[in-house]
């Protein structure tokens, strides 16, 4: 009888082919009638079954010409979930997985279902993927680690910049708080004057008629320098008082660069703010040897780590003042445009011959003397802008100077992660 050409050959007329497909293939197949009842299955088949049964795995002829449907199909059919061959009907195909056998594997099931056809098709196909996903579990883990090891690495060297510039930092606060002292014990003596004068009027004030102490009032007033008092009170104030804040700003700064934002998410943050806390931190280290130049554009918030960020401005900064050997510039330039915002760091330094710009990102390579550098610091910086899907491009000359440029997207691939004020 002849059949349309749309129609399935029978068995007797794609055995041959199919079960030699079969015999070949590594994967447990079972081939099933329009009413799921398992026709062929294949060597793998019969296999995966003794593997679930704890049993030896001595492997079939390959070339055997025929399977009928066994023990082993029905062993494994009995394995698909209720009504994961209804859904297979419905889209088409279903996959899951399920853990069977002793001790128990993990198999993947994928089933097809074609009711077009005639006569209607159907096929179980099962893995074994325990090793397999004990692979990627295995690497899951490892990532996991090796994400853990970058973070502990990318606070040390964080921490390494601290230390390294603690007595500059110190310097920096004590300064401050010791001309804050002082004025404290200048600020006890003027309110003791003060008060002096205070209980002077009082007792005149007391007395019948004031008017009898008016010379000796005048007179207190002349030997405790009240006049000079109340003309260096308030530049006294505002002297401590900016004091204060000067050292407020460094701990803060510092604060805010030491934080740890291993999983929290990237915020929009004004990085031209966030270069400012950082030069601060660093700038004991720089005054006496650099000259600051800022030419600053109006800048986006930027989705960033903002902590990260600062730790590559800060060391570009130190590597800047270090370029130069006695008393030199670094200029501070900022700008944004077709979806990006910048930040060029510029010395007149040593610079750098192209050799060693080529290997600049490479970790552990240096060209400070031993015990003054890890070779780590650009390395990470150059990790730190890649998460962000920036980029540092790098220009220099012998003699002249050199430029760091750091570029990264006002928002990150995907869309914004959280929001937050600029600079929070």
């Amino acid at each position: 009888m002849n059949q349309p050409p749309d129609a399935s050959p029978e068995p007797t007329a794609w055995s041959a082919d199919a079960r030699w497909a079969l015999a070949m293939a590594d994967a447990a197949v079972v081939l099933l009638d329009p009413d799921a009842t398992a026709r062929h299955e294949n060597a793998a088949a019969r296999r995966l079954v003794r593997r679930l049964a704890n049993a030896v795995d001595v492997p079939d002829d390959p070339s055997v010409s025929a399977w009928p449907a066994g023990e082993a199909a029905r062993e494994l059919l009995a394995l698909v979930p209720d009504g994961a061959w209804d859904s297979a009907c419905v889209d088409g195909r279903w996959r899951g997985q399920v853990s069977a056998g002793n001790p128990p594997l993990l198999l993947e099931i994928k089933l097809f279902c074609d009711l077009a056809a005639s006569p209607a098709r159907r096929l179980a196909v099962f893995g074994d993927v325990t090793a397999r996903v004990e692979r990627e579990d295995e690497l899951q883990r490892a990532q996991k680690k090796l994400a853990g090891t970058r973070e502990q690495l990318l606070q040390a060297e964080k921490m390494a910049s601290i230390g390294q510039l603690a007595a500059g930092v110190a310097h920096e606060i004590n300064n401050p708080i010791g001309y804050v002292h002082s004025n404290l014990g200048t600020l006890q003596e003027y309110t003791g004057a003060l008060f002096g004068l205070i209980d002077a009027y009082a007792e005149a004030m007391a007395d019948g008629d004031p008017a009898s102490h008016r010379e000796a009032l005048a007179a207190a007033r002349e030997q405790l320098d009240i006049d000079f008092i109340t003309g260096d009170l308030p530049p006294l104030l505002k002297e401590s008082r900016e004091g204060i804040e000067r050292v407020t700003r460094i701990v803060r700064d510092l604060k805010d660069f030491s934080h740890v934002e291993r999983d929290a998410p990237m915020r929009p943050a004004d990085l031209q703010q966030g270069l400012e806390s950082t030069l601060n931190i660093v700038w004991n280290d720089l005054k006496y040897k650099a000259r600051i130049e800022k030419h600053f554009a109006p800048m986006p918030p930027v989705e960033c780590h903002r902590s990260e960020i600062n730790q590559v401005l800060m060391n570009l900064l130190i590597n800047a003042g270090q370029a130069i050997d006695e008393r030199g510039t670094i200029v501070l330039a900022t700008g944004a445009g077709d979806g990006e915002a910048w930040i060029s760091i510029s010395d007149s330094g040593c610079g750098m011959p192209q050799e060693v710009i080529d290997r600049i990102f490479d970790p552990f390579f240096t060209t400070k003397p031993v015990g003054r550098g890890t070779g780590l610091g650009l390395a990470i910086c150059y990790g730190i802008i890649a998460k962000h899907h920036g980029r540092i491009e790098v220009s220099s000359t012998l003699g002249v100077g050199s430029t760091f440029r750091v570029v990264l997207p006002v928002a990150q691939p995907g869309g914004a992660t959280a929001t937050d004020p600029p600079g929070g």
